[in-house]
């Protein structure tokens, strides 16, 4: 994945075409656990999936799984802002 400038000078992560077929290759296996959960069932494997992750990673920013991390967080918290009451 190649590094690039924006005009902002933010950083854009650009993935080349043979990256971009590797992608689709992994898909299926990587697929599960990157969308919104449906339900209970698989709101608590995504619960799972990232207690492991937070396990692995810890505060390890530069970590390769640290932005799967985020988005599950960002998937959980989602489900949660939706299905689970908050508590008075």
């Amino acid at each position: 994945m190649q590094n690039m400038m924006s005009a902002n000078g933010n950083r854009n992560r650009v993935m080349s075409t043979a990256q971009i077929e590797k992608a689709f290759k992994a898909w299926p296996q990587v697929e599960p656990a990157l969308h919104m959960p449906r339900n209970d069932r698989e709101y608590r494997s995504l619960v799972k999936l990232l207690d492991r992750l937070i396990d692995e990673v810890g505060e390890k920013e530069n970590h390769p799984l640290a932005s799967l991390m985020e988005v599950l967080g960002v998937l959980i918290e989602k489900y949660e802002d939706e299905h689970v009451p908050e508590l008075a």
